[in-house]
């Protein structure tokens, strides 16, 4: 079988992101009520080891790989600089020969996309993106999963994103332009996603509005979204603060968008900033739902990569 990376969504394609979707929710509902580090029935990554190579600080990435991986029957283990080579200079190409002899697969969480894709070309083993600055295709995976839970068709959904035009976000325009959605991006000049990624939605025949105008985001929108403004490594500049405060997604916001409307976050998020306490902890918010489909989306995504789905 060909080695299956997946450092974009675009490398498994919307029929593997329906075929991962579906299956997260059929092993997520085969776990009611069962311990977290039970393994499924199946097992069927039993035996299989998962390298997770962290060069950013994580949470969700962290715990929901690892207990994917242990649901799957298999195991995982952590490197980051302060307990590998990588730190003392180690070569991405000599780490990842070296790991594919030793690891079924690894995933790396880095600032650099560059760094994911020579990982990639020098791995015999898939390689999976668990962030980088440029993409978040993991994220958008459990995004998508939590919106087909709360009965949100994806084809011609309407989706409204507010705020810093990032890597969550460009892989939020692959996943329009892999299942058929529109999205409306509000972020205020110079903030933009880049254009990459507009194009590519736009050509596959998503429909995709920027605007600075919040406002015209919201209205009659399916789901709002949004991000913290400010990304680990960037500096909290006030500058950039102020031009995103139009942009918080608040009551406000909410009442203009579809009735039924949900709200999405991939955390951590900043209360308060980028969202008002009154949404995120409002009846709207499935952020929660959200960050537990990691595990699932996870699962899904390793599966998919080792050639199991």
């Amino acid at each position: 079988m060909e080695k299956r990376d997946f450092l974009d969504l675009s490398d498994a394609g919307g029929d593997a992101i329906a075929a991962m979707i579906n299956d997260a929710i059929n092993r997520k509902g085969a776990r009611l009520d069962w311990p977290k580090g039970k393994v499924d029935a199946d097992a069927p990554l039993a035996g299989h080891v998962l390298a997770m190579i962290f060069e950013k600080a994580s949470t969700r990435t962290r715990v929901s790989f690892d207990i994917a991986m242990r649901q799957l029957g298999g195991s995982a283990l952590i490197l980051d600089s302060s307990t590998s080579q990588l730190g003392r200079g180690e070569s991405i190409a000599d780490t990842a020969r070296v790991l594919s002899r030793m690891v079924d697969c690894i995933m790396i969480r880095t600032d650099n996309h560059a760094k994911a894709e020579e990982l990639a070309r020098y791995a015999s083993v898939p390689v999976i993106n668990g962030l980088t600055d440029r993409s978040h295709p993991c994220q958008i995976v459990a995004d998508l999963l939590t919106l087909v839970e709360h009965g949100k068709p994806l084809p011609g959904l309407e989706l409204a994103w507010f705020g810093d035009g990032n890597n969550v976000l460009h892989s939020m325009l692959e996943a329009a332009a892999l299942m058929k959605f529109n999205v409306r991006v509000a972020t205020p000049q110079g903030y933009e996603p880049e254009t990459e990624f507009v194009e590519l939605a736009r050509a596959a025949g998503s429909k995709v509005t920027l605007t600075q105008d919040a406002v015209e985001a919201a209205d009659g929108a399916d789901v709002l979204v949004t991000d913290t403004w400010v990304s680990m490594g960037q500096e909290h500049t006030h500058n950039k603060l102020a031009a995103m405060a139009p942009y918080q997604v608040d009551s406000r916001l909410m009442e203009l968008a579809a009735p039924d409307a949900k709200f999405l976050h991939c955390l951590p998020a900043h209360v308060d900033e980028e969202v008002s306490q009154e949404v995120f902890e409002g009846p709207q918010s499935i952020v929660f739902d959200e960050a537990e489909n990691r595990i699932h989306a996870q699962k899904s995504v390793l599966l998919w990569a080792l050639g199991r789905l």
